[in-house]
């Protein structure tokens, strides 16, 4: 019965395209997480960067408790920012070529200057309130995808495991729902 589990039709079904891009993906997270929690002895996650940021100009207690870990904080978040970015412009754009990237389906390249770009179809204010929402639930969850599924179900945490199956009933839900109501970007 395990075996069944592990066919090769399974991994075809489920991963159509290989599982390359994601074993790479996640090496890198787990590797990322890893420093971060040697190099800090804080858990890697992206959902206090506001509230750290915030320290620098408000006195609040609330905001002054991450006064000492701020800084990485900051490091941290330009670091997914400018990794982003560098992916864009070379991956996407085609100027380094990898079997792990498909373009999208929900968007256009366009070339600027000589490099190709691509840029979603998804609505701005779709993507505005997307983020909003994002923001709310991490507060609300205590934490986000970043802390909660890699470091904290990384550590055991029964807290951040149920906030990780939370996380998944609701987004593959959300997703089900939007689909059945053909709701496009």
């Amino acid at each position: 019965m395990v075996t069944e589990l592990f066919a090769p039709a399974l991994y075809e079904t489920l991963f159509p395209v290989g599982i390359s891009r994601y074993v790479v993906g996640g090496v890198l997270v787990g590797l990322g997480a890893v420093v971060i929690y040697l190099g800090t002895g804080i858990p890697a996650g992206a959902s206090t960067f506001l509230e750290s940021t915030l320290s620098y100009v408000s006195d609040q207690s609330r905001f002054q408790q991450y006064v000492s870990s701020r800084d990485w904080r900051v490091v941290f978040t330009l670091g997914i920012i400018a990794g982003a970015f560098v992916y864009a412009l070379t991956v996407q754009s085609g100027l380094v070529s990898s079997g792990l990237y498909e373009p999208g389906t929900t968007g256009q390249l366009y070339d600027v200057g000589g490099v190709t770009l691509w840029l979603t179809d998804v609505q701005p204010w779709r993507l505005f309130l997307g983020g909003i929402l994002v923001g709310i639930g991490t507060r609300i969850g205590k934490g986000c995808t970043s802390g909660h599924g890699v470091c904290g179900v990384g550590s055991a945490s029964k807290t951040s495991i149920v906030g990780v199956i939370t996380f998944l009933i609701v987004a593959i839900g959300t997703a089900q729902v939007v689909m059945a109501l053909g709701v496009t970007p």
